[in-house]
């Protein structure tokens, strides 16, 4: 499978043939006059056979718009050379964002997310109210707040009352909180085992993506669930090979990545090879399987955007962004042969890191372009770098040997060098390089560490800050935001999708839409 960057650049093109494909079907008011009466579009419009839910875990404005306007960057190579400002308006002009496919979708809505017990909500309770229409607590998926009353899901509704075939992708576990909220019931996401006993007997179609997390259980002593998978007639694939060989004619079946990486989840798409599967791939391949007669309900998630956020590594974000994207793509070319059939969903079950895009080192100015320097994630720089510094204790300058050759800041050169380190960066990359590799006594205390560092390696976590913010974007935290976040809808019924709500109307026009009981 092949690496699929450039297929996001060729975005509103393919976005515009789908809206001219499905406008007699879904365009127009959202009332029209049948026979002298008013009706609603929800009633009249023909139903989906086929619905593509994609959810970028913290996924919400600022991560899609420094997506688009990082693409955009990259383009407008004259724009950066010049560097105009707002006393000297006479450099280049900047010819501004690259759109991705689904912001130009023809319906536009905004959804709120907290949940039963925060402005700030997490995955299990968000993912829970787009999946079933009901609030929960933080942590819990597909429960009431009691933790004794399960809700049933939009994919498990689908399968039992239409007979549709189900799909679930992920880029991190397939038993991580929101994949599970479309097919388990716990009080808490940690029931990682649990998780994955209902996974396999959910009867899904297709699982594709990261790894499941204990396997074996939290004492590793009960069964292994890729047996009982196997057991309750899932084709189990952990290779490349192996998720070749399924194909249509294949019943069930559960694709884990053959290139694991942190967390047992796939790899970051800015670390991810042209021998890699991505997530595209597997959505791919998932239509591949999943298509029939009747329908089927797939739900991709780009969930190491979250990751990315978490730990405030934009450039990361913004890759994983372009590979959600590129997924869109793959159920985008699936709609052309099925215009009047299909809605496509993207949205976010949060927003993680509040990432903003504009910093008060850079005034006015961006220069997201700086983003492109960097070739790795931080989680690969960890375990393939930073596990061999502290062991070997290597020097500050061998480390940034390291460091300008994948992240591009060093601590010299020309003039007007954006990536050339202040004295304050450099002491600022110093004190977490003690801190890290030596273990040093920052002489701070634990808030001050906290705010500089979060729960992430001191170097990595700094080295990302400095180039997020030379590129002119910063993060406000490491854990979820109370930002809405977009709900774009292409096709079929998607206009109904419009407007400003909570994140289970999701759900409830979903199913209102599908006349699920």
């Amino acid at each position: 499978m092949k690496k699929r960057i450039a297929t996001t650049l060729t975005l509103a093109l393919a976005a515009a043939t789908l809206a001219g494909c499905t406008a007699g079907s879904a365009a127009g008011t959202s009332q029209n006059s049948v026979n002298g009466e008013n009706m609603s579009q929800t009633e009249q419009v023909k139903a989906p056979k086929y619905v593509f839910l994609f959810i970028g875990d913290g996924m919400s404005y600022p991560q899609i718009q420094s997506t688009s306007d990082y693409l955009g960057a990259l383009k407008d190579d004259d724009y950066w050379q010049a560097e105009p400002s707002l006393d000297d308006n006479q450099g280049a002009k900047l010819d501004g964002p690259e759109y991705l496919n689904f912001m130009n979708f023809e319906s536009v809505g905004s959804a709120v997310t907290y949940d039963s017990n925060s402005f700030c909500p997490d995955s299990a309770s968000t993912a829970t109210s787009i999946s079933t229409g009901h609030k929960t607590y933080s942590g819990t998926i597909n429960m009431d707040e009691t933790g004794t009353t399960p809700y049933e899901t939009i994919a498990e509704q689908l399968k039992d009352q239409k007979d549709w075939e189900i799909g679930v992708i992920t880029s991190v576990n397939l038993n991580h909180a929101t994949p599970a909220a479309f097919y388990a019931h716990q009080a808490s996401r940690s029931n990682y085992y649990e998780i994955g006993q209902e996974l396999v007997n959910s009867d899904f179609d297709y699982f594709a993506g990261g790894g499941l997390l204990s396997p074996t259980g939290k004492n590793e002593d009960q069964a292994n669930l890729y047996d009982l998978a196997k057991e309750a007639g899932y084709t189990v694939a952990m290779t490349h090979e192996e998720a070749e060989a399924v194909g249509a004619d294949t019943e069930k079946a559960i694709l884990v990545d053959e290139d694991l990486a942190d967390g047992d989840a796939m790899a970051y798409e800015l670390d991810r090879t042209e021998d890699m599967w991505s997530l595209a791939d597997y959505v791919e391949k998932g239509i591949e399987v999943l298509d029939n007669d009747k329908g089927f309900f797939m739900m991709c998630e780009g969930g190491k955007i979250d990751w990315a956020c978490h730990a405030n590594d934009a450039g990361s974000s913004i890759h994983d962004t372009v590979a959600l994207a590129d997924a869109v793509q793959v159920a985008i070319d699936f709609a052309k042969d099925h215009a009047d059939e299909t809605l496509i969903l993207v949205t976010g079950d949060h927003e993680t890191g509040g990432l903003t895009i504009g910093f008060a080192g850079t005034d006015y100015d961006t220069y997201l372009n700086l983003l492109e320097s960097q070739k790795i994630s931080y989680a690969k720089f960890d375990s393939d770098y930073v596990a061999k510094y502290k062991e070997n204790k290597t020097s500050f300058d061998d480390v940034m040997a390291d460091v300008t050759q994948l992240f591009g800041l060093k601590t010299s050169g020309e003039e007007g060098d954006k990536l050339v380190l202040t004295d304050y960066e450099l002491s600022q990359l110093k004190t977490a390089y003690e801190k890290s590799i030596n273990e040093a006594d920052t002489g701070m205390d634990e808030q001050q560490e906290y705010v500089l560092y979060g729960t992430y390696e001191p170097l990595t976590v700094t080295i990302t800050h400095i180039i997020n913010n030379k590129s002119g974007v910063s993060f406000s935290s490491y854990s979820h935001t109370g930002l809405p976040v977009a709900v774009l809808a292409q096709g079929v019924g998607s206009d109904v999708f419009d407007g400003y709500y909570d994140n289970t109307e999701i759900y409830n026009k979903l199913a209102d839409m599908l006349s699920i009981a």
